[in-house]
């Protein structure tokens, strides 16, 4: 096993220093930032050329991205056009979509696999049916939709939480948000988890099992459940990174300052050192977590060996 990790975190290198590369060069296609730091009005040439010199913005494209990179390894990403530290905005950002996060992966493996499980035992009965039309308009529907809706239902018309979170962001006022954050993902882990678990019962260690004489929900628990959840933890574990990075919109509706707020002000500024220190952190996130997820298979399957 610890060699197996050692492999996996020197292969994590090239992807980071490639994953990196490739959303440092689409940032800078994306304009001169120095132009939108000076606003609708036209920076004068002096002015222009003292800010290039201030950030660095002078110096050839791969030398930039050098430099950055350099800083990254000592933790420094870099100073935002406001003259704040990224590492700051950083601290302050990454807590509370990590909260909401938390939340929104709590809801898909509460909720997501409890009722994949359901339909999945009982699949072509009514409950089945239902469960599988009910995600259908879940996945269809955006999530800026869904948020809406809920904020306007719960938050202005019936007053059951309030219409946008406060500055703290506290676990209780991030339920709703987290809800509609992995609305989507929910759904899918539903149809995942119900799929596998059809898939999985009329196998034969499962007929082995109930002619053992074993209790159902031993059976589903101990054999059913933990091979079937395979393909559901490849899908979370690849869904964390997504839903912290994809949190724009659902923070946005609900006024939450977190990773997705401040990229979106970066992009809308064309703050070049916010968008790609926050990205940079983002691709971090995935490749632990592919990690993590690659790690849980052996606890799940015991015939999955890491040497």
């Amino acid at each position: 096993m610890g060699r197996y990790v050692v492999r996996r975190l020197l292969q994590m290198v090239p992807v980071f220093v490639g994953a990196t590369l490739l959303i440092f060069l689409m940032v800078h296609v994306m304009g001169d930032p120095i132009a939108g730091l000076c606003g609708e009005r036209q920076c004068d040439p002096a002015t222009a050329a003292q800010l290039k010199k201030e950030f660095g913005l002078d110096k050839p494209l791969w030398q930039q991205y050098l430099t950055y990179m350099g800083n990254v390894f000592t933790g420094d990403f870099g100073t935002a056009f406001n003259g704040q530290p990224v590492t700051e905005l950083m601290a302050t950002a990454f807590p509370v979509t990590l909260r909401l996060t938390i939340v929104a992966i709590l809801f898909e493996i509460v909720i997501g696999i409890t009722l994949g499980v359901v339909t999945g035992l009982r699949r072509g009965r009514p409950v089945d049916t239902s469960v599988l039309v009910l995600t259908l308009v879940v996945i269809s529907v955006p999530t800026f939709v869904t948020g809406l809706l809920l904020q306007l239902l719960l938050g202005v018309e019936w007053g059951w939480i309030r219409p946008s979170v406060s500055p703290q962001a506290a676990f209780g006022e991030l339920i709703v948000p987290g809800l509609v954050l992995a609305s989507v993902s929910l759904a899918y882990v539903t149809r995942l988890t119900r799929t596998s678990i059809a898939e999985n019962k009329s196998s034969d260690y499962v007929r082995t099992a109930i002619a053992k004489g074993l209790p159902r929900h031993r059976v589903i628990t101990r054999h059913l459940l933990r091979n079937s959840l395979i393909p559901v933890v490849t899908f979370i574990g690849a869904d964390i990174g997504a839903l912290m990075g994809g949190a724009i919109v659902t923070e946005r509706i609900f006024n939450i300052h977190g990773v997705g707020y401040q990229l979106y002000q970066g992009i809308l500024r064309q703050n070049t050192q916010t968008v790609v220190g926050f990205v940079t952190v983002l691709v971090l996130v995935f490749l632990a977590a592919n990690l993590l997820v690659d790690l849980l298979y052996a606890v799940l399957d015991p015939r999955i060996r890491y040497v």
